[in-house]
């Protein structure tokens, strides 16, 4: 399965971060990016809810079963265990974390889900690859610049990384050029003003602007 989950990874390659939205709001958008070409939704623990794991492992579901097979529903924000089996028991396929944590990374991959750790060091990258990770999440990607981001890639370039943080339709193509095996996209995919004014048809262009660049990669 996780192989399975790994190849459609690097196939597609642009995961939508949804933060904070459940219901029917998150299925009237992933539904309006799917339309675009986007194939993978991060939905995000968000630490502050007390509620979040029966949240965000109810919008797990929901997106599960109406999108099936289609689509790859991970979770983002995981900072515990019980969020990992959380995100198993919903469906989901990978755990998307802003950090490394061994403990998290090991039991991922115990209950055969795919392990996407955040980093941004070489040492934080390597300890997430040495245990298993399956992709590390360079993160703040866009905070880095590109010289740093040449730098360390030179070294660990057998890491798949993907790119997270200020990533936009005309930067993708950079961090593609550079080996990435993808990148997490947020603003851009989920502007909380389109979805409340309900033009859910600017996210199905912009998702097409991001499936064209994947494309020619």
């Amino acid at each position: 399965m996780s192989i399975e989950i790994v190849d459609f990874i690097q196939k597609h390659k642009v995961i939508t971060i949804c933060r904070r939205l459940y219901g029917q709001d998150l299925l009237d958008l992933v539904r309006a990016l799917h339309q675009g070409g986007i194939n993978m939704v991060e939905v995000t623990f968000d630490q502050s809810d007390p509620d979040c794991i029966n949240k965000t492992a109810e919008a797990i579901r929901m997106l599960v079963e109406n999108f099936g097979s289609s689509m790859k529903i991970g979770a983002g924000t995981v900072l515990t265990k019980e969020q990992v089996g959380a995100t198993k028991d919903a469906g989901g396929s990978y755990i998307i974390s802003p950090n490394v944590d061994v403990e998290i990374i090991k039991y991922t991959k115990e209950l055969g889900l795919v392990s996407i750790p955040g980093a941004m060091t070489p040492s934080e990258i390597l300890t997430a690859h040495n245990t298993g990770a399956d992709f590390v999440k360079l993160f703040p990607a866009g905070n880095l610049g590109f010289d740093y981001i040449k730098n360390i890639m030179a070294p660990i370039s057998h890491v798949k990384l993907i790119a997270t943080g200020g990533v936009t339709e005309e930067i993708l193509p950079e961090y593609l050029k550079l080996g990435f095996a993808g990148a997490g996209i947020g603003g851009r995919l989920t502007d909380r003003k389109l979805i409340t004014t309900g033009e859910f048809e600017t996210f199905t262009e912009r998702a097409k602007g991001f499936s064209k660049v994947v494309m020619e990669y």
